[in-house]
């Protein structure tokens, strides 16, 4: 059994990678003071992209003239005060009679339309027009290089912002360019003057789709965390149900799979307002954030922590975790702030400031502890069973192998399904499959949760508690053979007298039987 288990080890080390999957973006893009990169012959700043579908028909029953209604059922992005500010130096290199100077260009693609930026359809590198293709009267020079739609004329869409004079500054005005095709879309800010060289951009824009600000590939998990809130609901009600019919025969491990329903139910909840906040006013409530993430790390690292306990035979091999129980508290801890840490950078911090360097400074951490959790549980487990088959608890040691063989499946859908993320990631790297892309957070909360359902089966409150529970008396194993061989005494029948009779007959050899159990129980829990 060791080695089978020892086998799956490598296998289950590829969950820890999960963490690592999931970035949520906002539907407000800030820009403070960013500075443009060079690429090619142009300097181009990332705005930001986001899957955005297309406007809905104006409402005509509401004839009301508010800016809100005016914005109802409609697709945009909006420019909100974005300034650029070139250096003084460039600034003085101008002609002040002059009264439009260098021009910085916002443009917005659609992920499909990519190859019409630049000069890829005239065989040429470059991105900004040069003498050479200005004199074939392909484009205009110091433009950035635009091949039209030949079925949509307006698009991909440009919008010229010019320095006045010898001005330092240039203001965009606040306008919004409605989008009426589904698709992922890109923003780029783009200038192909030289003398322009360290001209940054502060502002921010607000990207909306028909029902709300949340970001088109965000949109299927708001309901999605809904029904999930409803799926905890539904398994907290039936074990709620279990545990008062049977609260007699409750033992500790009951109550820390009840705290977890409970929690479960209260981060989907804390998800689900968070993202219906978001999408009704483009900016994430502070406090209803802060709680998601907090009950989102209390619940993976309790998770973590039942599965370790469950495989080290708490309640069911021993009534206690010994000397052993600081080494599970400070995991516990530390895999917490770890966690903590992580969760709150990826929901609050900005994502255009979510650095490489910063995430794997925060990544790491947890990626650790996770590897140390497979190790011990796999480890545990393997010992518990080794236990339970020496001592012959032919019903725990049916119990454990169910949830071994359970924890196997699980392994094997998670390595399969993270095959799957990577091929998912490594063919779609302009998120062109957005549409779907919120089924691979979906997948793991999925797996967490059918996780705790299996739980929940395999150890949910009986009228036989000795089929799981730890008998402090030694006398566990006989006592679940004891239950079986009475029952079916006194099924076949007989007159009590010869049944006393009977057992007295056996007392003396039990008695000892019974005694050389508990003797060797105290020991082998001595040297653990």
């Amino acid at each position: 059994m060791r080695e089978e288990i020892k086998s799956k080890l490598g296998f289950a080390i590829i969950i820890i990678f999960i963490n690592l999957i999931t970035i949520i973006e906002g539907s407000i893009h800030e820009y403070s003071n960013d500075k443009f990169i060079p690429q090619a012959n142009a300097f181009f700043f990332h705005g930001g992209s986001e899957g955005l579908y297309a406007s809905k028909l104006p409402d005509h029953s509401n004839s009301s003239s508010s800016t809100e209604t005016s914005y109802k059922g409609k697709s945009f992005i909006r420019f909100e005060s974005v300034i650029f500010k070139r250096t003084k130096e460039s600034a003085d290199k101008q002609n002040g009679m002059q009264q439009l100077t260098s021009a910085v260009e916002a443009i917005i693609v659609e992920v499909k339309d990519r190859e019409r930026i630049g000069g890829g359809y005239l065989k040429t590198n470059a991105i900004c027009c040069n003498k050479t293709l200005a004199s074939e009267r392909q484009c205009k020079i110091g433009e950035v290089i635009i091949h039209r739609n030949p079925d949509n004329p307006d698009w991909p869409k440009r919008m010229k912002i010019f320095f006045e004079a010898n001005d330092e500054e240039a203001k965009m005005d606040l306008q919004s360019v409605e989008i009426s095709s589904t698709g992922m879309y890109y923003l780029y800010f783009m200038y192909c003057d030289p003398t322009l060289t360290g001209t940054t951009i502060s502002g921010r824009t607000v990207w909306k789709n028909p029902d709300g600000y949340l970001p088109g590939k965000m949109t299927p998990l708001m309901t999605f965390y809904g029904f999930m809130s409803l799926a905890y609901l539904v398994l907290g009600l039936g074990w709620l149900l279990r545990f008062v019919q049977f609260w007699k025969d409750v033992i500790q491990l009951h109550y820390h799979i009840t705290t977890l329903i409970a929690l479960g139910m209260l981060e989907m909840a804390f998800w689900y307002f968070d993202y219906s906040n978001l999408n009704s006013t483009g900016v994430r409530p502070m406090g209803v954030t802060m709680w998601a993430v907090t009950f989102t790390a209390v619940k993976k690292t309790l998770s973590r922590l039942l599965l370790l306990v469950v495989s080290m035979g708490y309640g069911v091999v021993k009534p206690t975790l010994g000397a052993i129980t600081s080494k599970v508290l400070l995991y516990g801890s530390v895999y917490f702030l770890a966690s903590e840490a992580l969760e709150l950078y990826e929901h609050l911090g900005n994502i255009n400031d979510f650095s490489g360097k910063t995430k794997l400074v925060l990544v790491l951490p947890v990626v650790f502890l996770d590897t140390c959790s497979i190790l011990w549980i796999f480890s545990a487990l393997s010992n518990t069973l080794e236990k339970l088959q020496m001592r012959r608890s032919v019903a725990k040691l049916e119990l454990y192998r169910k949830f071994t063989n359970s924890l196997a499946i699980f392994v094997v859908l998670s390595i399969a399904w993270i095959g799957y993320e990577l091929y998912f990631n490594a063919t779609d790297p302009l998120s062109e499959l957005w549409r779907i892309a919120w089924i691979i957070p979906a997948f793991w909360a999925t797996l967490a949760y059918s996780l705790l359902v299996v739980i929940c089966i395999l150890w949910a409150p009986s009228r036989n508690p000795t089929r799981y529970a730890y008998l402090e008396d030694g006398g566990d194993d006989l006592d679940e053979e004891g239950i079986s061989l009475t029952t079916s005494v006194v099924k076949a029948g007989g007159d009590m007298t010869s049944k006393l009779e009977r057992k007295d007959r056996k007392g003396s050899s039990t008695t000892d039987l019974v005694f050389l159990g508990i003797r060797d129980d105290i020991e082998e829990d001595k040297r653990e």
